[in-house]
């Protein structure tokens, strides 16, 4: 017979409950520390998403982050101290010190990217960084600052200069000038007002206007999002629209792609025509709550903004309680956050990284809600759309393409800037009907068509159609069949004076700056591309396979479309990967 022998079992004393922390792990900030993020910090109410315009507050008033100063901002917003940390060391404008470092008095961002390095920015850079070495000035080169059309470009603290020379920056320097700078040709709110403005916001609150007629005008118009997917916008709004309440907004204001200027430029001019179209889409789609996320090189244009939302919610044009939740948001140096649902990430006060799909954000997006994001130019041209009928807008454009465009010109052009011209234009007649031509002893070679991502062309295709391909007529030859894209219409200009080798390893090295280092192919891919295309014979099978893995297993935009520069060169100008081998 088998006997089981019973083991007695002593009971385990019950445990304590453990006593709550009083103060978050880590670092225990002092009474110094904590009084100064109270101070500074006083009308922020102590939320978590509102980390980030926590730690603008700090930087701006110290110039730098330090430990104290975190670990206090960790127990006002009840978060770890390594939340606080992971996220200030996301961001490249956040300057992270020791409690013993001096923090510089002022820093000065020198732009090397395309634009500017095309006009001397690399040179600028080194001769400040020689001249202001005694200063206690710091000096660090910028990927981009939003001023392509003025290069070469700098931000003296939140002063943005154009033309910049080591003079300019040093008179600026010299007269305490590190400020935003007054913007005075911006329509405030009571000259739009007097013009007609929030006229068709009152009309959809009044029922004067039926939600579906917006809907069925925006149709008509072909209307798409320009900030570089050219998703429908009518589509769009009608996808969140479907989605059970509470509906959310973000407006992406933090164009970042390198030669992208045209919703900075119209903040800066027109703002409310952007937010009658924000507030018109909150009425049509039954929007509860709206984040407008500004890039942080916008100061002067962040300033008119805040003054003239203040200015729309004293005296709204439809009653206060039929006005959606806005909240401004600032962002913080990282071009990743152009991507939406990184934005949405960063507005909810964490690390701007992208979020796999699906879900989409139309469904899944800002704090678990169906999200509408759009930028500043697609929201503007709301109100005309529906005043003027969705068939005035279809009327313009060329090679059978729909609809009016901006385009942000920069480069080798006598008048680079703004322009707007109908849909399916070429850069040909985009230079010379709108930019001035070339300058003098410059003759085209090349052209960017869509920004950093979209690609280099030859001047042999400058007669091709500057227009998103879907629904490009049968046939017709487009930007896609040569490997590039529109994008955000950011069009920068080369001549016979530059080369696109140049240029797409100036490209490559703004991805590995901007990569959020999430996903291994595009964090270590444009390392090593950039290693790459900087040898003097290129390894064109190794670069083959490195594109196809970063396009095919990145998980945004930004890595997928890193190597446009690089293949368009292999591609296109051969004879300059040729011709340094054959040098060497």
């Amino acid at each position: 017979m088998h006997v089981v022998k019973t083991i007695p079992i002593t009971p385990v004393p019950t445990a304590q409950a453990p006593r709550a922390r009083a103060t978050p792990k880590g670092r225990v900030a002092s009474a110094a520390a904590r009084a100064q993020v109270e101070a500074l910090c006083a009308d922020l109410p102590p939320r978590k998403d509102l980390l980030i315009e926590h730690l603008h507050r700090l930087q701006d008033a110290e110039q730098a982050l330090r430990p104290q100063a975190l670990a206090a901002l960790a127990e006002r917003l009840r978060l770890s101290q390594t939340e606080v940390f992971e996220v200030a060391s996301f961001y490249h404008h956040v300057r992270l010190l020791d409690d013993e470092t001096p923090a510089p008095p002022v820093t000065v961002r020198v732009c090397t990217s395309l634009s500017c390095a095309m006009a001397g920015g690399h040179g600028l850079h080194r001769e400040l960084k020689d001249t202001l070495v005694d200063s206690g000035v710091a000096v660090e080169e910028a990927p981009c600052i939003g001023r392509c059309h003025q290069a070469p470009a700098a931000c003296v603290g939140q002063h943005e200069m154009g033309h910049a020379t080591a003079a300019t920056v040093q008179a600026a320097l010299r007269a305490g000038q590190t400020g935003p700078v007054a913007l005075p040709d911006v329509v405030a709110y009571a000259a739009y007002r007097e013009g007609g403005g929030y006229r068709l916001l009152q009309d959809l609150h009044a029922g004067l206007r039926a939600p579906q007629q917006v809907l069925d005008e925006l149709q008509a118009s072909q209307l798409k999002g320009l900030g570089g997917a050219g998703f429908p916008a009518a589509r769009k709004w009608g996808l969140v629209k479907a989605e059970a309440g509470p509906r959310h907004m973000v407006v992406n204001l933090d164009e970042g792609e390198v030669g992208t200027f045209k919703d900075g430029h119209l903040l800066s001019t027109d703002p409310h025509r952007m937010l009658e179209g924000m507030l018109v889409a909150c009425q049509v789609v039954g929007i509860a709550r709206v984040w407008i996320y500004l890039r942080d090189e916008y100061h002067a244009a962040r300033q008119v903004l805040q003054r003239e939302l203040d200015a729309l919610l004293a005296n709204p044009p439809i009653p206060a309680d039929a006005m959606p939740v806005i909240e401004l948001r600032r962002g913080a140096g990282a071009y990743i956050c152009g991507e939406e649902s990184a934005l949405i990430e960063s507005v909810e006060g964490k690390r701007g990284m992208p979020r796999l799909r699906p879900p989409y954000v139309a469904q899944l997006g800002a704090f678990g809600r169906p999200t509408l994001a759009h930028n500043h130019e697609t929201l503007s041209w709301v109100r005309d759309i529906v005043e003027k009928g969705g068939a005035w807008f279809a009327s313009h454009g060329r090679r059978g393409r729909t609809g009016l465009r901006r385009f942000s010109v920069s480069g080798r052009v006598n008048r680079p800037g703004v322009h707007l011209a109908p849909a399916g234009i070429s850069v040909r007649e985009l230079i010379d009907e709108l930019a001035g031509g070339m300058l003098p002893g410059h003759e085209l070679y090349a052209y960017l068509p869509g920004g950093a991502s979209g690609g280099i062309l030859p001047a042999s295709k400058a007669h091709l159609p500057l227009d998103f391909d879907g629904g490009a007529p049968s046939g017709q030859e487009t930007l896609a069949s040569h490997g590039c894209f529109v994008g955000s219409m950011a069009v920068v200009v080369l001549s016979q004076h530059d080369r696109a080798r140049d240029a797409a390893l100036n490209l490559m090295r703004f991805f590995e700056h901007e990569s959020c280092g999430q996903c291994t192919p595009c964090r270590g891919g444009t390392v090593q591309a950039s290693q790459l295309m900087a040898q003097a014979h290129w390894n064109e099978a190794l670069m083959e396979d490195l594109s196809f893995v970063m396009r095919e297993a990145s998980i945004c935009g930004l890595g997928q479309a890193a190597p446009n520069p690089m293949d368009s060169v292999r591609r296109h100008f051969p004879h300059e990967v040729q011709a340094l081998k054959d040098r060497t």
